[in-house]
């Protein structure tokens, strides 16, 4: 009989423990669907801010004007000049035109010019020479003539034999072939005292070209050879500096593709951020398309030469820029999202219906409680697609318009049904830790205050 009443009442256990956890789970799950009825809305606020619609696109910062400062004469880099601080001429350095960059051994260039100036003297007192030869060819020349003349009287009369006469005729004219040899030894000599002046100016040149200087007012962008290198001015590694002109103005070489270029046109506004200033916002005008596209992987791209202002001297040159192109803009107006335009509540929940609307207007749906909604007319602005200006009577910024509609459950005990998540009520509650990012940081610091 015992061991009768012990199944019983083990059976009797069992039953109760199944049918309790029978209720839980139709309380848990079952409930839960009996109140996924009620709707409300989803709500954006009316800002006032920009609208603009923009091209996007990529580019890099460029010095506005770069120098390529190179040598012209072939020697060894001796000694490095100085920059408007006083120091020695390096990476950064600020300098001014005519200031010295860098000084080229010139030992050779000058025994060059000296040896010219030799030349040079060598080639006066050769005209001095041959002057002196023309004014003795002449002496000689007028000398023979009378003899010849004189010659051809004689020997008419009878007075001179023929041997004399063709003697005094053969003087004659080897002074006159003698003047002429003068003549051309004085051409001659001119010539080669030009050659020599020619010879003067590019060896006074070559010896200037040892002292390199700065052509422009800017700064010193690169340094590309060392105390004691060899410079050669036949290759093209000869550039010994890149100097950047005027950092108060910078270029921005963005890279558009074709299907985008059409749009683009000199003096359009630009917009563009660097990942080094992620806080900054800097502005510019396009100044010029290039032409010359590029080819890469099927993909035609342009260079559009962006002006930008660097008073500030923030922009240091070849930073990664990210650009758009401003179409068109609406500044300090009130904007919605765009899916609030699209939207339209059910008729359950519209106070009354939408009117007819015209071209370049809307209606939006502004939030009377959270089961309710009616509608206002606006004009719609600019739209970029994300965002469009709108304008109308009764309108104002923080206004609470309905974009959506969503399921809302009501809240019941020991659940989180309603706020998108469902507690197991076998689980232990556990202490909600604070999120990352400016949200948490504002719930450590509620947190803080609550313990104090």
């Amino acid at each position: 009989m015992k061991k009768v009443l012990k199944k019983i009442i083990k059976y009797l256990i069992i039953a109760a423990i199944i049918a309790a956890g029978g209720i839980l789970i139709y309380n848990f799950y079952g409930k839960k669907n009996e109140q996924i009825e009620k709707l409300s809305f989803k709500v954006e606020k009316i800002v006032r801010g920009d609208v603009r619609r923009t091209i996007s696109a990529t580019g890099t910062v460029e010095p506005e004007e770069l120098v390529n400062v190179g040598a012209q004469v072939n020697g060894k880099i001796m000694s490095f000049g100085t920059d408007v601080d006083g120091k020695v001429v390096d990476y950064g350095s600020k300098v001014k035109k005519g200031m010295i960059l860098a000084q080229i051994d010139d030992v050779t260039y000058k025994a060059e010019l000296q040896e010219v100036e030799a030349q040079l003297e060598q080639a006066n007192a050769a005209i001095m020479s041959a002057e002196a030869a023309i004014a003795e060819a002449a002496a000689n020349e007028k000398l023979a003539n009378s003899n010849w003349e004189r010659a051809q009287i004689l020997f008419k009369q009878g007075s001179m034999t023929l041997s004399d006469y063709e003697s005094n005729q053969t003087s004659y004219f080897t002074s006159r072939a003698a003047s002429a040899k003068a003549r051309a030894s004085l051409a001659q000599a001119k010539a080669q005292r030009s050659i020599a002046e020619a010879a003067l100016v590019k060896a006074k040149r070559n010896l200037e070209y040892c002292t390199i200087v700065s052509p422009v007012d800017g700064v010193v962008i690169d340094r590309r050879v060392s105390v004691g290198q060899t410079v050669v001015s036949n290759q093209t590694a000869s550039s010994i500096f890149l100097v950047a002109r005027d950092f108060s103005r910078m270029q921005v070489w963005v890279s558009v593709n074709e299907a985008d270029v059409g749009a683009i046109k000199a003096g359009m506004k630009v917009i563009f951020s660097c990942d080094a200033f992620p806080d900054s916002e800097f502005y510019g005008v396009v100044h010029r398309l290039r032409l010359n596209a590029t080819l890469s992987s099927n993909v035609v791209t342009y260079i559009v030469e962006v002006n930008a202002d660097n008073k500030e001297g923030k922009l240091i040159p070849y930073l990664t820029a990210n650009v758009k192109f401003v179409r068109a803009e609406a500044l300090d107006v009130l904007t919605i999202p765009v899916n609030a335009l699209r939207f339209t509540p059910p008729e359950s929940m519209q106070e009354f219906p939408a009117p007819e609307i015209g071209r370049r207007e809307g209606i939006i749906w502004v939030q009377r409680n959270g089961e309710k909604a009616y509608p206002v007319k606006v004009k719609v602005g600019l739209n970029n697609g994300i965002v469009a200006a709108i304008s109308g009577d009764g309108l104002k910024e923080n206004m609470l318009i309905a974009t959506g509609v969503q399921n809302v459950m009501p809240t019941a005990p020991n659940s989180t049904i309603g706020n998108g998540d469902v507690k197991n009520p076998f689980m232990p509650n556990m202490p909600k830790r604070p999120g990352r990012g400016s949200a948490g940081q504002r719930e450590r610091a509620a947190q803080r205050q609550a313990g104090n």
